[in-house]
């Protein structure tokens, strides 16, 4: 729904602020836990009282999802109706369009990125509270709001990644974008492996923030990449790399019951992340994918360039 020029911090925006739940999620539910247990509930009920919260909160929002997003980029539905105006999209099957996706090997070399820096994202939710607890000492509390540093890092470094991205492409093209996304995600595997090897609670805070900056603003590069790969087929080029992130989060969990211990763990998944990056590199574009694609920057640029006058024009 957002022209090519602002394409990429609209996608990383939106998606950054959904992943910034985790982190609120990992900081606030031992402290709702703690407000449960103080009047006198056991900790074990406590925990499924306190899923209470997250539980409602997910159908009220669902509610509101419904009501209030039923519109397209021509107009609200139910007035495109009234109106007579066709809003079914005309395009084919949706198996058709996954698989002409599935034939794209840009596609499965984003699949890879994605889990490269989405999964990983997802794993170090779901680990980081209790590798504060064995590693340092943490207490409950302590650790999730040192895990939530992490996730909150997604109300503006996803956004991040994608504003970048934005920003290079003027100059650079698609290109750019293929390139920043490579230069991020290998930072975030230099990241992680700083990480793996902080023996104080102090540096491991600071290391874990550093690649997570980068790895939240790879998985915003990623999605400013996604929709210049096949316009006709968009669905399935994102359906395809987002589940990506979810392969790459159960590959991860699954390397951690291998292993001996956390940090070994998380040095190797470091290292797998470094080597993904050049994935990013191979993904490459035709001259004639380009010039259409920057045919189509270019009036968008012109658009927003006559609306900036005109409001000058207005405002004068």
């Amino acid at each position: 729904m957002f022209a090519p020029n602002v394409v990429g911090t609209a996608n990383a925006a939106t998606a950054g602020w959904g992943n910034a739940g985790g982190g609120a999620t990992q900081a606030l539910m031992p402290l709702i836990l703690a407000a449960i247990v103080m009047f006198g509930v056991e900790q074990a009920m406590g925990w499924r009282i306190a899923l209470l919260v997250p539980g409602v909160l997910m159908l009220i929002v669902g509610i509101m999802y419904w009501k209030l997003t039923q519109d397209c980029p021509q107009g609200n539905y139910k007035e495109l109706r009234e109106q007579g105006v066709e809003v079914g999209s005309g395009k084919k099957s949706g198996m058709a369009v996954l698989l002409t996706a599935a034939k794209n090997y840009r596609v499965w070399m984003l699949f890879i990125t994605y889990g490269a820096c989405f999964g990983v994202e997802i794993f170090i939710h779901t680990i980081a509270a209790s590798y504060y607890v064995d590693q340092f000492g943490f207490s409950l509390k302590e650790a999730g709001m040192a895990a939530g540093i992490f996730g909150l890092l997604a109300l503006f470094a996803r956004a991040l990644g994608g504003y970048v991205s934005d920003k290079i492409a003027v100059k650079k093209g698609l290109d750019g974008r293929t390139l920043i996304l490579f230069i991020l995600i290998l930072l975030e595997g230099f990241g992680l492996l700083l990480f793996s090897n902080m023996q104080t609670p102090m540096l491991a805070i600071l290391a874990m923030t550093f690649f997570g900056l980068f790895t939240h603003m790879s998985c915003g590069a990623t999605y400013a990449l996604v929709p210049f790969i096949d316009r006709n087929s968009l669905g399935g080029v994102a359906g395809i790399i987002g589940a990506g992130g979810n392969v790459g989060a159960v590959a991860a969990g699954f390397l951690l019951k291998g292993m001996l211990d956390m940090q070994s763990t998380l040095h190797l998944i470091g290292i797998f992340v470094m080597v993904a990056s050049v994935c990013a590199i191979a993904v490459r574009f035709s001259v004639a994918h380009k010039q259409k694609e920057q045919a189509l920057f270019d009036e968008a640029m012109l658009a927003n360039q006559t609306n900036s006058d005109f409001n000058k024009q207005q405002v004068a």
